[in-house]
Order: structure tokens, then sequence, then C-alpha cells
């Protein structure tokens, strides 16, 4: 079965009510996983593209308690590389056939395999014995709802394994259609100019670190894919050490509370495209723009919101350039299996 596909617009459209809707459903599916998900102490999460960025979120929550979960990109793994100090591994694919997760399965044996995926049936879902699904949500190709929708699901199985009950891992998205609304109605002029200022640059740097790199590492996928800007994920003690050195004719995406608010003042200074998205206090000035993420908002909230801004630039930019969002350049026939299930 394949996935419902929608325009990218239209993705970023429906996004309040769906995030709501897989919240709920992934909460009605984690008792289940109880049995695979109690024992575990050295998980490890693995995927590719988008899906490889959304591992930084589950990675750092069970860092922070306690469980040093890793994460591993899907089409490095082989024979060579067997798992053997993993006791779970959590295969994620919003596709569910992308070629390079599903053969990362045979390196972990069977009865500790678990997957996410938002389309069911699918190869992954049928090939693990543990499987969280999305429930089926239409997304765009360049994905909208079925990203955040796997960060809302990491975010829920990484709370399982720290020991929450469902109920209690639900609780933090109670209120996300809304929170979303409110948020993207604030953030659009602000992105929407940065767009507008940014149309002619030669590339994009996002910056941030920890959790929040699964919206770099995305958020510079989508600038690729939807707008065709040469965009790199940066983190952000790493960027300090020689990296910014090429900034010009750059836009600049910082994302973070700590260092990356005097990172973003550097580079504004130097009258550089800069917009920060964070929930610390900054003001904004001639070359700083600024988005607010709500301080009082759970680390997963935040990423997730931070995460629409990254979708709303890369679709305002795309327009901003005169590029069609819904035509991409190249089609890999090796990426996905086409197999009918």
């Amino acid at each position: 079965m394949t996935g419902v596909r929608i325009p990218y617009l239209e993705g970023r459209a429906r996004q309040p009510a769906a995030l709501e809707r897989i919240a709920a459903r992934v909460a009605a599916q984690l008792p289940a996983l109880g049995d695979v998900l109690a024992p575990t102490g050295r998980p490890v999460f693995v995927g590719i593209g988008a899906s490889y960025a959304a591992l930084t979120l589950p990675v750092g929550l069970l860092a922070e308690g306690g469980i040093l979960a890793r994460r591993e990109l899907a089409g490095e793994l082989g024979p060579g590389l067997a798992l053997t100090d993993a006791d779970l591994m959590l295969a994620v694919s919003q596709s569910g056939r992308s070629t390079e997760t599903l053969d990362s399965l045979s390196l972990m044996p069977q009865g500790r395999r678990a997957a996410v995926v938002n389309v069911v049936p699918s190869l992954l879902s049928q090939a693990v014995d543990h499987c969280v699904d999305l429930g089926n949500e239409p997304d765009s190709y360049a994905s909208t709802i079925g990203y955040t929708g796997t960060l809302v699901a990491l975010a829920m199985i990484a709370r399982t394994l720290l020991g929450a009950g469902a109920a209690e891992a639900a609780k933090e998205w109670d209120g996300i259609g809304a929170v979303l609304e409110r948020h993207e109605a604030a953030l659009a002029p602000v992105v929407d100019e940065v767009a507008r200022r940014a149309a002619g640059v030669v590339a994009a740097d996002v910056v941030s670190s920890g959790a929040f790199r699964a919206v770099s590492e995305s958020g510079a996928l989508l600038l690729r894919e939807v707008c065709r800007v040469p965009a790199s994920a940066l983190v952000t003690r790493n960027y300090l050490h020689g990296e910014m050195e090429s900034a010009g004719d750059t836009l600049h995406v910082i994302i973070g509370d700590g260092r990356e608010l005097e990172l973003a003042g550097s580079l504004a200074a130097a009258r550089h495209h800069t917009l920060c998205v964070t929930s610390a206090d900054l003001s904004p000035s001639e070359h700083l723009h600024v988005v607010p993420i709500p301080a009082a908002a759970s680390l997963p909230v935040r990423v997730v919101l931070a995460a629409a801004v990254l979708q709303r630039l890369a679709g305002s930019l795309a327009q901003a350039r005169g590029v069609e969002i819904e035509d991409f350049v190249f089609h890999n026939s090796d990426t996905k299996i086409e197999e009918q299930v």
C-alpha cells in the first residue's frame, strides 16, 4: 500500500488537526508495546533522510532520562556492522518502503525489532515484531504531516521507554492543534519577510544543537527539495569553529536558546540574512528576524513548532524564487521498494 499524496501547502494547512489525530492514535497503540519496551536499556533508532533527522529527538529525550540510545543512518549499516550492543532496533520510515531501512532489520534478531511508519500495511510494518503507525495520514511529497507526526510518535515512545504510561505520554500533546495554529499565525509575516529578502541567496546554513537537530537537518533537506537552495545542517559549536567563515549571500537559520543567540546576533551585525527561532527573549533588528517559541512548552512540542517554521520558510522561499513546489528534478528508482503488499 502506498500513502496518499497531497500538495505541500495543503499538507501544512491540514497539519494541526492531523497531529491531534496522530497523538491519540499513537497513545492507543503504546500499551501493546509494553513487553518489548520495558526491558530495553540500549535501543538503536535507524532511519534515512528526514526519518534519520527525526531520531535526534528521542535520542535526546532518552539521554536526559539516563538511557544511552543512539541513532544510525540506515544506508551506512551493513553485515559487518552487527548491532551486538543494542537490545532493540526501532526503524523509522514514513512510507514503510525505504530500501536501506528495511535492509537494516537483518542486523537485529527477531523479537527485538520495532518500527514507526505512517503507511500501513507496508513492507516495514509487516517485517517487524511491533509497529506504531500514524494512521495513513495523507502527506506531501516533501513531507509535512508525516514528519511532524513522526516526531510526535517518537517523543511518545521515548516517554514510554522512560516509564511513562500511555496517557502521560500523550498529555504533552493536548491541544497541539490549537497551539500550532496560533504559532502559524504569528510566524507567517516574519518568515514571509525573510523569504522575500533572501530570495536571491546562493545557499542556506541551518544551525542548531541537541534535539533541535531534528529541525535543522530536516529543514535543510526541505530547503533543498522544495525551493532548490543548497542548504547545510550544521551543529552550533562546530559551526563556530570555522564553518561560519563562508557567510556571505547566505541565509542563516539559527535554532536554539543558548550560544545560538550570540551567533545569530553576530551574523546579523555583519548584515547577513538571519532568522532565529528561539524561546529566549531576543529582540529583532534590521537583519535579525525572530520567531518566538513558547518557553513553557515541553521540548518535543518546541521541536515540532520549530519544524513548522522551516516548513513555512521552504514554501515561502519557493514562491519568492519562482520554484514550483511540486516539481522535483530527480526521481531515484532505488530508494523505495515498490512491491505491493
